[in-house]
Parts: C-alpha cells; sequence; structure tokens
C-alpha cells in the first residue's frame, strides 16, 4: 500500500547547507557505509531502504509498515548522528508519507525542489543512490518501481518542458557571454586566479575545446593544476605585471578585496595590440577597476550584470514549475495504477501452484480409488479435463485482477 512509503529529508528549504552534514551517515563509505544503512533497516524494521545524499539535501526513501512518528523519526536520526539533538530533528527534518512521499520523490527526480530549478544533476543523484542501494541489497520491489517511474517522470519533466532551459548559474552565464564573442579556439586565454570560481570556468573553456590558455595565481601550485587541464602554462600572480604574450580574453576572479588590473597594468598586458579585448571579471568586489573599462576598447562581463540575468532566468525556470507540476501529476496516477497492479500480481502469483495443488491432491487423494477403477483411456480423458480445467481457473482470476487494477 501507498501508505507504506516514507522519506525523511532535510534539505537546504529546512537547514543552512552547513548543517546538512549532521543528518548524513557519518565518516563511513564502501562497505562501512552498507554495514550503517544495514543496521538502520534492521533496527527500524524497514522492509526496504534507499540513501541519497548530496550538497544540499539528504534523503531516507524507505518502506515500512511500521508507524513513523516523532518517536521514530528522533530515534532514527540519533541512530544515524548520537550527537544530534531532539530539537534539532523536529525542527530540520521533514516526513512525507504514502502519497506525498511519491509526490515528492518525483518533484526531486524533476529539479523542482532543487536549490537550483531545472537542474539536472540530482536524478544522477537519485539514480546513483538508487544503484548503490540495490547492489547492497537494501532496495527490493516497491522503491524498483517507484524510482522507474520518477525516472520517467523526470525525463518527460525535461523533454516537456523549458524548465532546464537559460542558465541560472554565474560561470554558466559568463562563458555563455564569451561564446557569443565568436573567439576562434586558439583565442589567448588570460586567467588571473585559480579558485573555486575558475575551476568552474575551466571546465566549460576544456568543454568547448579552448587550450591556449596562461594562468597566475598566488598559490602556483593551483594555478599549474588548472594549467595542466586546459594544456597551458601556469604563473606565480606576482609574475602578471611581467607577462608579454598579449590576450584575447582576460578571466578574472581572485580573493583581493581592491581592484588588481589597473590602468597601467593592463597597458602593459595588452603590449600595444588594437582592437577589442574581452574582460570577464567574476569577483566580489571588482577585481578589473573601473578606468580600464573607461580608458581602453573592452567587452567588458562583470558579475552584477550576470547575476541580474541569473535571477531573470531562474525566475523564468520557476514559470516552467507549473508545467512540469502537471506532468507528474499524470505520473503519479500512472503510478499509483501501476503499484496496484504489480500488488495484485503478487498476490496472484501463488494462485498457479494453489490451483495446480488441488488438481494433483484431487487426482492423487481424494478421488484416489475412483481413478484406479478407470480403465487407461478413462483416467487419460480426467486427466486431460482437470489439467483444462487447472488452466481456465488460472486465467479467470488474472484476467479479472487485470479488469479491476
Amino acid at each position: 500500500m501507498l501508505k507504506n512509503y516514507h522519506i525523511l529529508t532535510v534539505t537546504h528549504k529546512t537547514t543552512n547547507l552547513n548543517k546538512i552534514g549532521s543528518f548524513v551517515i557519518q565518516n563511513a563509505e564502501g562497505e562501512a557505509l552498507t554495514a550503517e544503512l544495514e543496521q538502520l533497516k534492521s533496527t527500524f524494521g524497514l522492509n526496504e531502504l534507499m540513501y541519497v545524499p548530496t550538497c544540499n539535501r539528504v534523503v531516507y526513501f524507505f518502506h515500512t509498515s511500521r508507524p513513523v512518528d516523532d518517536v521514530f523519526i528522533r530515534a532514527f536520526f540519533q541512530k544515524v548522528n548520537p550527537a544530534l539533538k531532539p530539537s534539532s530533528i523536529d525542527a530540520e527534518v521533514v516526513h512525507f508519507t504514502g502519497h506525498h512521499a511519491l509526490e515528492h520523490l518525483f518533484r526531486v527526480s524533476a529539479s523542482i525542489e532543487s536549490l537550483v530549478v531545472g537542474e539536472r544533476e540530482i536524478l544522477r543523484q537519485l539514480r546513483t543512490g538508487y544503484e548503490a542501494s540495490r547492489v547492497a541489497g537494501l532496495t527490493g520491489d516497491n522503491i524498483r518501481l517507484a524510482m522507474d517511474c520518477a525516472v520517467v517522470a523526470a525525463k518527460d519533466v525535461y523533454a516537456n518542458t523549458r524548465i532546464g532551459e537559460k542558465p541560472v548559474s554565474v560561470v554558466s552565464l559568463a562563458i555563455e557571454q564569451l561564446l557569443k564573442c565568436n573567439l576562434p579556439k586558439d583565442a589567448r586565454i588570460l586567467m588571473v586566479g585559480a579558485g573555486q570560481t575558475n575551476n568552474l570556468v575551466t571546465k566549460f573553456l576544456v568543454k568547448y575545446g579552448y587550450c591556449n590558455v596562461a594562468v597566475f595565481n598566488r598559490s602556483l601550485e593551483k594555478a599549474e593544476n588548472l594549467a595542466t587541464r586546459l594544456g597551458g602554462q601556469s604563473y606565480p600572480l606576482s609574475e602578471l605585471e611581467n607577462y608579454r604574450a598579449g590576450f584575447d580574453c582576460m578571466i578574472v576572479c581572485t580573493g583581493s578585496t581592491t581592484p588588481i588590473i589597473q590602468p597601467e597594468l593592463y597597458k602593459k598586458l595588452v603590449n600595444g595590440e588594437s582592437g577589442e579585448k574581452v574582460v570577464i571579471d567574476l569577483s566580489i568586489p571588482h577585481n578589473v577597476a573601473p578606468e580600464v573599462v573607461q580608458a581602453f576598447e573592452v567587452k567588458y562581463i562583470e558579475i552584477d550584470g550576470l547575476k541580474l540575468l541569473a535571477r531573470k532566468n531562474h525566475a523564468f525556470r520557476k514559470k516552467e514549475v507549473v508545467k512540469a507540476v502537471t506532468l507528474l501529476e499524470t505520473h503519479l496516477e500512472n503510478f499509483e495504477t501501476a503499484y496496484r497492479q504489480r500488488q495484485i500480481e503478487r498476490a496472484m502469483k501463488r494462485v498457479p501452484v494453489e490451483i495446480k495443488a488441488v488438481k494433483e491432491r484431487a487426482l492423487s487423494e481424494v478421488f484416489k480409488k475412483e481413478m484406479e477403477s478407470l480403465d487407461d483411456n478413462a483416467r487419460s480423458l480426467v486427466e486431460k479435463m482437470m489439467t483444462y480445467m487447472e488452466k481456465k481457473c488460472i486465467g479467470i482470476p488474472m484476467k479479472a485482477a487485470k479488469e479491476i487494477a
């Protein structure tokens, strides 16, 4: 029954992101993680259990006939992490049950519940979590059926709405603007900074085939890491003012609280070249001085403008949620039909065995003497009749079950 489906979850909507780690299985990977999950499953009488930890949510999806109340939930998470206080569990854990548990699963798979609506990474994370739980022997037919339907529903949403269109991350928007500049693949790219943001930038540069890159950073090791991935060169930030190879695009993002690209330095980096240069400043506060933009011919792409565009794009995606929810409602109805059908199939599984057993008992026990008194032809005819009736008796309830479902 649907009421036996449950989800216990902690998400970016109920707590700070840095607190979510308190609700995941602590300090366990591989076989140790499996052992912890098996113990949870055994301790709390769960028929099936699926575990999905991500950076902005943790999901415990399980199937059980046991009552799941506040006492159960507190005990469950104190087993997960003994340091958790009951008040924190009560405030930050959300419990979905029955139809609402399936609805939440479908919404999560379609990224409606994501921090960034429309991102597809969550579907991969759900599938990875399910596969790991399945391989560990933690799940069964109930969760399999739910996940199969959730994946189909999510794919339908991604294919038939625009929920995943229009980039919403600052980095992806910056790269989108860069691509619009139509720079050749061998364009000279000067990257200043090798932190997390430019790490993401590097992934996009690799994706789109830009490899003529020079990376400058205070930590030469970090610069080398990015340059190696790009097939480029790395330098300490202190050598930036001596760089004379020129550039077509400059991407700047450092932790400096004051602009490091001043007019004098920019002039040295341009090295007498003419024509418009692309300058992408992803720093907060800006690392490119306003005077540079005013004094030189640049296509300036800065974080404030990108953030404004990101908000507009995110608003666009949220409008698509209405369409997505309509699609998910249909898939939820389909799931409930499929689930009822599956329940009937399970219940009917023993029907053929039971009917066959009745036939065998009738022939070998109940009417044994009568059968022995028949000649071979008559006995053969009776057995054929009984076999025919066996097949028909099996088919009648099966057909009725399908009509009911």
